[in-house]
């Protein structure tokens, strides 16, 4: 089977801060809109491969402020989640959506059974398989973790508008979220909103920190509050005393 990443394209995983010393592991797997070149635009153009479908707006820029102010490790994602969205099995058909809210994407249009495990093999294995070697070398150590996967969301979808500014998202675990939730009356903060669940959206959760029994989180902003690097930088504050907070009260 051909390779979908060329010699010169980076591996899915960028792990920073390693040995960072909090118990917190930030994940964010849809910090960019990068496209293998084998691929080309996906048939989009640059106007679409710059909106949310294409990846979490702000979310990279939260994820790394965050992990400088909580000294944590840190797991981004290189390529947009329209080549492979890696919060969904590979049996889902968002995991490489031919269609993603309205928008066609023409590059995932009839994939063969070969080009969906390339992208399998080399987006979606190797960028679990990086967070789980760093949780894994984390318990070796003897150093708890807890997990935490920060995204956005779009405050229009399919032409209705969203009120809730920062959801709460958990499943086995609600002790962070429930923790979290009571820290933000600033704004209009849910529980399981936008998204929860049902929707599919605890997927990666649930393959690196439920079998290992770990507290985890996931964190949605809403897009339009953190567009900008002031923004960025202003959320990764607002979150990280309750974050570290949340570690005693747990």
């Amino acid at each position: 089977m051909k390779s979908l990443l060329g010699e010169q394209e980076l591996h899915p995983a960028h792990i920073i801060n390693e040995h960072g010393s909090s118990p917190f592991v930030l994940i964010c797997e849809h910090a960019s809109n990068n496209i293998p070149e084998k691929l080309g635009t996906l048939g989009l153009s640059e106007t679409d491969r710059h909106r949310h479908i294409a990846w979490d707006i702000g979310a990279e820029g939260v994820s790394r402020m965050l992990s400088k102010l909580l000294d944590a490790p840190l797991i981004l994602q290189r390529y947009s989640r329209l080549v492979y969205d890696c919060n969904r099995p590979p049996e889902a058909a968002g995991a490489m959506p031919e269609v993603s809210e309205v928008f066609e994407i023409p590059g995932n249009k009839n994939l063969s059974a070969e080009h969906r495990q390339e992208r399998i093999n080399e987006i979606y294995r190797p960028f679990i398989r990086a967070i789980e070697d760093v949780i894994d070398r984390r318990a070796a150590r003897k150093q708890a973790t807890l997990a935490a996967s920060i995204h956005s969301f779009t405050r229009t979808y399919q032409g209705k508008e969203r009120a809730v500014e920062l959801g709460l998202l958990f499943d086995r675990y609600a002790s962070i979220a429930n923790h979290l939730v009571r820290c933000f009356p600033q704004f209009d903060t849910r529980l399981n909103e936008p998204y929860g669940p049902k929707d599919g959206v605890m997927h990666l959760m649930n393959q690196v920190a439920s079998p290992r029994g770990l507290p985890h989180i996931m964190i949605e902003i809403r897009n339009d509050l953190i567009a900008t690097e002031k923004t960025q930088l202003e959320w990764g504050h607002c979150l990280s005393v309750p974050l570290q907070q949340a570690v005693v009260k747990i």
